[in-house]
């Protein structure tokens, strides 16, 4: 798309602006829930080392994700973002319960020859098999809970066709590189590009779905209007 070069950096100012409203990126590990969040909202996921090739400075988004996508779906951003965080008291966590760590996990096991033949196996385990596992999804804690990110507030209802979906999707479509002109390529150290999926490594994100798609330019419009709305902190 002609326009993706000037879209993108409309998309990063934009990201900017909200991060000075809510006081500073965030780093998962550091968060809890008696911080004020929004109720329901859209995260945008940086990776230190990940940094934008036209600003060496500016980290790009690694991951866009949003949810209670699903009529009727009472999950908050809060509770989206510490399934992917994990537990305080273990250091572990459920990657049956967040694509993410799962994606993270098996790009960990490609990349150093670990074996955990039960990673990503069903939706459900028992305990014996969690047990097992428990060393990898801390692994799998640790590096997201390193991850600075921004949220953007939309409270909106529980609906596939929410204005929080929107945003996620072309967000999503926007940063992707897939068979598009690559910019802001990933580093050659990015943990992505030891993933078993290749809609991850060929984005350069760490989403799968909306990867492949067109983008609808006019969303930035709309996110820059959900921006200006958000109350700046004290």
């Amino acid at each position: 798309m002609d326009n993706r070069h000037d879209d993108l950096t409309r998309f990063y100012k934009l990201l900017d602006a909200l991060q000075q409203k809510l006081g500073g990126l965030h780093i998962l590990s550091e968060c809890n829930t008696r911080m004020k969040w929004s109720l329901r909202g859209v995260y945008f996921f940086m990776e230190v080392g990940e940094k934008r090739s036209s600003d060496e400075n500016g980290l790009r988004i690694v991951r866009v994700g949003t949810h209670a996508l699903a009529s009727g779906s009472k999950s908050t951003l809060w509770g989206r973002l510490s399934q992917h965080k994990g537990q305080i008291k273990t250091g572990a966590g459920n990657h049956r319960g967040s694509i993410f760590r799962l994606l993270i996990g098996t790009a960990i096991i490609n990349k150093t020859g670990l074996s955990f033949p039960t990673w990503g196996d069903k939706n459900t385990a028992k305990g014996d098999i969690r047990k097992n596992e428990e060393k990898m999804e801390q692994e799998v804690s640790k590096i997201i809970g390193a991850m600075p990110f921004l949220w953007l507030p939309i409270n909106d209802e529980s609906s596939p066709q929410s204005l929080r979906g929107y945003i996620e999707r072309n967000s999503i479509a926007l940063l992707s590189n897939l068979a598009k002109e690559v910019i802001d390529p990933p580093s050659p150290d990015w943990l992505g590009n030891y993933c078993d999926r290749k809609l991850v490594r060929d984005s350069g994100l760490w989403n799968q779905r909306h990867t492949n798609e067109e983008y609808d330019r006019n969303f930035l419009d709309v996110m820059e209007k959900l921006v200006n709305e958000v109350e700046g902190r004290p």
